[in-house]
């Protein structure tokens, strides 16, 4: 028996690979197969199914295009219903790869079709379950990605009689291995471990203690964050299907012209500059959007643009088809293309460039002392109450598209993040929508709470 996690840290999504006797499962693919396809070649296994814990809402799955090119079986759990050939599991029904078995656990509450995978070893013993997201590392699947079809208290009540019905009766060894990790939206504070055990869920993670259904309910419903918009037009897409990620990216990866760009930009084509904030800062287009491929970029992406808003795609040299890539995996495919020479072809045609100014936490410190700039602080809502600089205004980058109107152009703004990845996005928003004062701040919070000065607060907890 072999078993290898295959986690894409800017989803902080967990595929699975496993493999007995040369017949292999594939659990929760991503959208690009490659990866897929060379892991059974180098191991000389065959994929035998590929199975789906429920239609994800984050990312757009493979395993269409898998199924395809391997001829694999694809399954869902109880009452999935999709726009292609699948088979629908029951609830108990048990999958034989080589000498070992996995074994269908119908667990409702995050999704009505999410199912979590038993797998038993060569001697039949439970060994470990993939949870999907079911149950997480500290938490549990967020009840309210149905969209108004399910209210998230009825799912929540699914998921409390999945919790205490299917997992807790689980042997406390059994190893839980669930789809995502820390950063993920969707939960509301994953653990930073990528797997653990029954019984280490049983005595931290607050959704397994004994409690009613009710205070369960009331639990994990409390505290959501809105989830990105892009949510419920990915899950459609995991349920409807999609093209062939090949034919998207022969579409996307194209080469544009200064002239092209110009001409996409006046039908409101939207300029993604993917490069280092630090190399953004010093120069880019007008009214560009800059999301770094070096943080959780299709994950900003598709939490503050509209999927289906023409994309232009600003890169690196070599780094293009990455970020186009990446964009796929979460159901943006809306790209014309990228600028070919990036923005040096479109200063050497004489074109203008916008810079944004940056300062270091030494010297932010030193400004606000000084002066009654607003300091306005993109972080989340949790980050921000545990500690946050004195008299900041607080403003979460998931919410700065709504905010903006109501702001102050006039004002100067210093922006600042945690650690300076998400501030630049702000900057950037903000420098298109008209505002002209901003100023970053390098390297955020976690490194302005080490200057010595710092007027740092927190909010007190009733």
């Amino acid at each position: 028996m072999y078993i290898e996690q295959l986690y894409t840290n800017c989803l902080a999504e967990a595929a699975y690979y496993i493999e007995s006797e040369g017949e292999a499962v594939i659990i929760d693919p991503i959208r690009e197969i490659e990866p897929y396809i060379k892991k059974l070649e180098e191991r000389s296994a065959k994929l035998k199914y590929v199975l789906e814990t429920h239609f994800h809402a984050d990312f757009v799955s493979g395993h269409i295009d898998l199924a395809n090119k391997t001829e694999a079986q694809i399954v869902y759990g109880p009452t999935a219903e999709t726009g292609y050939k699948v088979h629908v599991a029951k609830d108990g029904e048990i999958f034989a790869v080589g000498k070992i078995r996995i074994k269908v656990l119908h667990t409702p509450g995050h999704t009505p079709e999410s199912t979590c995978y038993l797998l038993m070893d060569e001697n039949g013993k439970d060994h470990c379950v993939f949870t999907g997201d079911t149950l997480f590392v500290g938490d549990v699947g967020r009840p309210d990605l149905l969209d108004g079809k399910m209210t998230k208290e009825e799912l929540a009540g699914m998921m409390y009689d999945s919790l205490n019905n299917k997992l807790k009766k689980l042997a406390d060894d059994v190893i839980v291995y669930p789809a995502h990790g820390s950063g993920s939206s969707c939960g509301k504070n994953i653990g930073k471990e990528k797997w653990s055990t029954i019984a280490q869920q049983k005595q931290s993670n607050y959704a397994l203690q004994e409690m009613s259904k009710e205070k369960f309910i009331e639990e994990i419903t409390t505290g959501l964050s809105a989830p990105p918009p892009y949510f419920f037009k990915d899950a459609m897409i995991n349920k409807s299907g999609y093209d062939n990620i090949e034919e998207v990216l022969q579409r996307n990866i194209k080469p544009l012209t200064v002239a092209d760009v110009k001409k996409l930009m006046s039908e409101n084509a939207l300029v993604l500059d993917t490069r280092d904030a630090s190399d953004f800062e010093k120069g880019f287009i007008k009214n560009s959007m800059n999301v770094g491929l070096n943080g959780t970029y299709a994950v900003w992406v598709g939490t503050l643009v509209d999927i289906n808003t023409p994309l232009i795609i600003i890169a690196d040299e070599g780094k293009e088809g990455e970020a186009i890539l990446r964009l796929a995996r979460v159901g943006y495919e809306n790209v014309a293309g990228y600028l070919q020479g990036g923005v040096t072809a479109w200063k050497n045609e004489g074109n203008a460039l916008e810079t944004i100014n940056s300062i270091t936490p030494e010297a932010f410190v030193k400004r606000i002392a000084e002066t009654k700039e607003t300091i306005l602080d993109v972080r989340k809502i949790g980050e921000y109450e545990t500690s946050h600089i004195k008299n900041a205004e607080h403003v979460c980058l998931s919410k700065l598209v709504d905010e903006l109107p109501s702001m102050d152009k006039s004002k100067t703004y210093l922006v600042h993040c945690a650690g300076g990845y998400r501030s630049m996005i702000a900057a950037s928003m903000m420098k298109a929508q008209g505002f002209n004062n901003i100023v970053n701040v390098y390297e955020g919070f976690r490194k302005m709470e080490q200057v010595p000065g710092m007027p740092i607060e927190s909010l007190s907890v009733a």
